[in-house]
Parts: C-alpha cells; sequence; structure tokens
C-alpha cells in the first residue's frame, strides 16, 4: 500500500524535540516566594534586598547543596560575593548538580583553587588603566567602570578582584577624573559603561552620568555593558527605558549563557528595551557543563535572536583565578563555531575570541577555511568540508579564469 504524502514528515528526529525544549519561553515563576505579593515580587529592589547571600539561606533553599558548594558558599565572601536574586535562584534545577544556571551562580569549593597560569587580572584592566575606574585599551574606546555591585554574582568573573569588593581591593569610582580624561582625549569616540552593574545605579544617577557623557563633542555613541535584564529584569521599567531612549546613539550589551535564561520575563524586559530602539548585543562565556555543547550554544543564539538581540561575542573563559572547574576547551569552542557557521543563519552566529591574556585584547579563533594561498589561487573550505578555489593573482587582482570546486585529489 503506497504511503500517505500528508504523512510522511510527522515524525520528527529524536534529537528534534529536545532542541525544540530548549528554545521554549518559560515563566520563572515564583517558587519559595509564592507568598509574596505581585508588587513586591515585580519591584527590583525588593529582589535585591532579598537576594541570596549565605552558605545557610541557600541550603535552606536547596537541601540538595553539595559538600563541596556548602564549602565554597561559606568561602564565597573572601573572594567574590555570594549572590543570586529570588528571580534567578528558581531558575536552578536542585536535583541536577551539573544545571547550568547553579553552575553560574552557586559558588564550589574550587574556586579557592588557583592553577599556577591563571591571574586575578587575566585582561590587563589595571595596566591600562590611566585614573581609577577607566580602562584605555583600545584606541578610540573606553571601558568606564561604574560601580562594582551587581545583581548577582557569575563565578567566572573576569573582574572578581574588583567586583563585590570582597578581596578587598576597595574600587571607588572617581567620575569627575574618569569624564576628565574622556573629554581630554578626542581620539575617544565610544564609551562602555560596565562595572559591576551600571543599570544598578538610580534612573537619576544613570541619566547625569549619560547626560555629562553625551555632552562631550566627540563621543559619539555610549555602551551599557549589563546582565541586569537577565538577573533581574524587573529593573527594565517603562521608566528607565524612556530615560536612556534620550541618549542615542545608545547600544546595550547583555550577558547570557544558557536558552534557559531566556525566559517570558527576559524577553518582555528585552523588547521593551528593543521598543526604545536600543540596539542589543548578547556576549557569552564558553563554559564547561553550561554551553559547550553546539545545540545549546545554537538554541541560546536562535533564542536571542527571538529577543531581538544580536549574538556579538562568544567568549573563551578567561583565566581568572579559581575558574578552572569552569573551563571548557578551545578545542571544544572550534568544534561548536564549525556547527553554527553555515548551520544557522549568520545573525546567530557570533564571534569566538580569546581575550589575551595579561592585555593583548581580544583576538578573534576561527576554524580554518582557508587552506591556504599561492600566486593564482585561494583554496577554501566550505561548511560541508567542500574545498573551493578561487582565482587570484599574486598582487590580489582577480584571475580571468572561473571559480570551481575541486577534489581532494587535485589538491596534491
Amino acid at each position: 500500500m503506497q504511503a500517505d504524502p500528508s504523512s510522511a514528515n510527522t515524525e520528527e528526529p529524536p534529537a528534534a524535540a529536545p532542541f525544540r525544549s530548549l528554545k521554549t519561553f518559560h515563566s520563572a515563576g515564583r517558587g519559595f516566594w509564592h507568598d509574596v505579593s505581585e508588587r513586591d515580587w515585580n519591584d527590583w529592589r525588593w529582589q535585591m534586598k532579598h537576594r541570596i547571600t549565605t552558605a545557610e539561606q541557600l541550603q535552606r533553599l536547596m537541601p540538595t547543596l553539595a559538600p563541596e558548594e556548602f564549602a565554597g558558599a561559606k568561602l564565597a565572601n573572601h573572594k567574590l560575593a555570594l549572590g543570586i536574586t529570588p528571580y534567578f535562584f528558581n531558575l536552578i534545577d536542585p536535583s541536577d548538580e551539573h544545571c547550568p544556571i547553579r553552575q553560574q551562580v552557586v559558588p564550589r569549593i574550587e574556586e579557592t583553587h588557583t592553577a599556577s597560569w591563571e591571574m586575578s587580572d587575566p585582561c590587563g584592566e589595571d595596566s591600562h588603566s590611566p585614573v581609577t575606574g577607566l580602562v584605555h585599551r583600545y584606541p578610540d574606546r573606553v571601558l568606564f567602570l561604574v560601580t562594582d555591585r551587581c545583581a548577582s554574582y557569575c563565578r567566572y568573573c573576569t573582574r572578581s578582584r574588583l567586583v563585590s569588593n570582597a578581596s578587598g581591593y576597595d574600587f571607588h569610582p572617581e567620575y569627575d577624573k574618569q569624564i576628565a580624561y574622556i573629554a581630554a582625549h578626542p581620539e575617544i569616540r565610544d564609551v562602555l559603561l560596565s562595572g559591576g552593574d551600571p543599570l544598578l545605579l538610580s534612573d537619576e544617577k544613570l541619566e547625569n552620568l549619560l547626560s555629562r557623557l553625551r555632552a562631550i563633542p566627540h563621543v559619539e555613541f555610549l555602551r551599557i555593558g549589563t546582565r541586569i535584564p537577565i538577573f533581574l529584569p524587573q529593573r527594565i521599567t517603562p521608566e528607565l527605558c524612556a530615560m536612556l531612549k534620550k541618549f542615542h546613539p545608545l547600544f546595550i550589551s547583555v550577558h547570557t549563557n544558557h536558552p534557559r535564561e531566556l525566559t517570558t520575563e527576559v524577553r518582555d524586559a528585552l523588547g521593551r528595551l528593543a521598543d526604545a530602539g536600543i540596539p542589543l548585543g548578547n556576549q557569552s562565556v564558553l563554559l564547561k557543563h553550561v554551553n559547550d555543547d553546539a545545540d545549546v550554544m545554537k538554541a541560546l543564539m536562535q533564542k536571542l535572536l527571538m529577543c531581538r538581540v544580536k549574538p556579538y561575542y562568544l567568549y573563551q573563559c578567561d583565566l581568572i583565578a579559581g575558574s578552572a572547574h569552569l573551563r571548557a576547551s578551545v578545542a571544544k569552542g572550534l568544534e561548536i563555531m564549525e556547527k553554527l557557521r553555515g548551520h544557522t543563519t549568520g545573525y546567530a552566529v557570533p564571534t569566538y575570541v580569546i581575550d589575551a591574556p595579561g592585555g593583548g585584547g581580544k583576538v578573534p579563533i576561527n576554524p580554518e577555511y582557508v587552506l591556504c594561498r599561492n600566486a593564482g589561487r585561494v583554496l577554501i573550505r566550505n561548511f560541508e568540508g567542500k574545498i573551493f578555489e578561487y582565482p587570484e593573482s599574486a598582487d590580489g587582482r582577480p584571475c580571468g579564469q572561473p571559480p570551481k570546486e575541486i577534489s581532494e585529489p587535485e589538491l596534491v
């Protein structure tokens, strides 16, 4: 009997259902805080006031806390503070020790183990800091550190020496000196506000800071690096968005590492920013047991696009002290990039970079697509592994012969 054509493709491949599930938007829910009023739960200041900040709180809320986690939480405030908003805590799967959300914010005793190649300042920011709180590494842009506080603390934080002041760095930004330096250097056209998290400032303080920077004639555009929309979407109020809208061109880079972080609450918060005309990009860090899987990464990138966020960078985990247990290999990163390029829309393919240890800046890392170059041709490989010849003369001018795909024997 002939098969019914209409039913030929009704069964999805075995891997399709889990992948589709990763891309589904869910609410974080209320969890242990189900009795809290709607008004309080949606108040970002309430969320900050009720963060989980001690090992005892963690153990009470998550009885499955491993000994390595409890010990890490007890010691956390000597290096990088423990802090998890109630909202973000609800994304943790307490039954899974390798839960990708848990890995990012729950301390482990391994944080106290420092390898000989790890550093407290892996990106060499302090050596490129002409005034306190300002990093001038690249010719036309500066990093403006506005605070040392975050809504929640990522355990792989590049700036853990500074953020939360747990290690005694005693960071105190000096806005007047930072702004004076920018005003005195006309080559600076791009200012990135970071920290800590700039969106923890009140609307009034942030507006004042943005106004002062926008008043500098040679500053062409402003950027804000933030994880607030992910950790604390309640902070992205209509009032905040209306204020930010005054300072175009203004870009925002968010930081998310796993598709589960993109909840309905986060999607709506990002939508409010996008509706205010703010271009949004995302920066992810490649992390073991979090996103070192091609399907997870692809789902994250595609889900970001559904939130109107362009994947921007995928970072190799910096050599921050105590992060070895979270560091995936460069080989794994390249493998993931191979499985993104050509296999999904180009908008969903970030640039994979290593921030060169010691202050060398971001270096793009790509699979080898250019196989060789000589006087008459460039040999390139596509995402399928097929090899093509692009004719080009020694001085770079195009040759007369048409390009062609070539077979393996012709490579010899």
